[in-house]
């Protein structure tokens, strides 16, 4: 019997149509999609006016983490005010991608508020297991927070933020920086996060046994290989933060997801639990919206309206006393 699904975006459907699909991954597809090239970044600056910067912060175990920094071009950083920071982390199920994947989404607010972003280049699963990825984004936020003066950036205005994987570490490093009290977060958003290893949610079978952008198959292969041998009473609530008993004392958080994506159910609950703790938060869901939309067609009607209300939201928490 075929489950139900929300139909997609009807603009969305036809774009989709031309894009190859998988139903499941395995370890020679991902060897395969590793040796595709990374995301070209250097047409993504040609038209701005950005400084670009690479260095490189010790993980917990005293390998090198990358971050690229990009920062408004022509500032004097020693007499312009502060400004906001954008921490990166990319998407990719914690397989795959790099500090470039989805890197145009930050780089529309480094246009918007002059806010500088940091990527991060977390090691990936396989090779790296358990809480690797997470400590390897939070020592990435530790180097910004120390480094905050020297980058211009003004440490009550640090967002943390990701799409899918990237969402779900965005997710975990903002649990650990609550419980070990530092550095401070202004806010957490959270693009279509992986939150939840468990994987049995109503829309997690929906969008399974099927062709897709991201199916329940794919997203029990990248559990698989981040989790590796932990049984689920050993998986953190870091890695898997829908496992965090207690949302409360988390920063202003921004959640938005597709109806038509495996996430959506983990992401809305995600949501709702922050509310009932007491915390903040603002809820997109995307009628039509499959994983990852606004980043795979951005020029879609609907992807150019989930942007834009990140933006708007964004400037309400950055810059309160505009009319933006």
């Amino acid at each position: 019997m075929t489950t139900a699904r929300p139909t997609l975006d009807p603009e969305l459907r036809e774009l989709l149509a031309d894009m190859p699909l998988m139903s499941q991954l395995s370890p020679e597809v991902l060897a395969q999609l590793r040796q595709l090239p990374s995301t070209p970044v250097e047409p993504l600056l040609a038209h701005r006016q950005v400084d670009r910067r690479e260095v490189t912060v010790p993980a917990k175990d005293g390998a090198p983490i990358p971050l690229s920094v990009f920062s408004p071009a022509n500032t004097d950083r020693t007499t312009a005010a502060p400004t906001p920071c954008i921490y990166w982390m990319h998407g990719g199920g914690m397989v795959m991608g790099d500090r470039f994947s989805q890197i145009d989404i930050p780089l529309e607010w480094l246009d918007e508020f002059g806010a500088v972003v940091v990527s991060v280049d977390y090691r990936l699963a396989p090779e790296a297991t358990g809480t690797t990825l997470v400590d390897d984004c939070y020592q990435g936020l530790l180097w910004i927070a120390e480094h905050s003066a020297e980058l211009g950036i003004d440490p009550a205005r640090i967002v943390v933020a990701g799409a899918s994987a990237g969402g779900g570490l965005a997710a975990g490093v903002t649990l650990l920086a609550r419980d070990l009290r530092t550095p401070a977060i202004a806010a957490q958003m959270l693009i279509c996060p992986m939150l939840d290893h468990r994987n049995t949610t109503t829309s997690s079978r929906q969008y399974s046994g099927g062709p897709g952008v991201w199916t329940r198959e794919m997203n029990e292969f990248g559990w698989r290989a981040v989790l590796g041998d932990l049984t689920d009473n050993e998986v953190p609530e870091y890695v898997s933060p829908a496992l965090a008993d207690d949302l409360s004392g988390l920063p202003t958080t921004y959640i938005d997801t597709g109806s038509a994506e495996v996430f959506r159910d983990e992401d809305t609950d995600y949501a709702t639990r922050i509310w009932a703790d007491g915390g903040q938060a603002e809820l997109h869901v995307w009628a039509g919206g499959f994983h990852g939309f606004d980043a795979l067609y951005p020029q879609a009607r609907i992807s150019a309206a989930a942007r834009q209300t990140r933006t708007a939201w964004l400037a309400r928490l950055l810059l309160p006393d505009s009319a933006a």
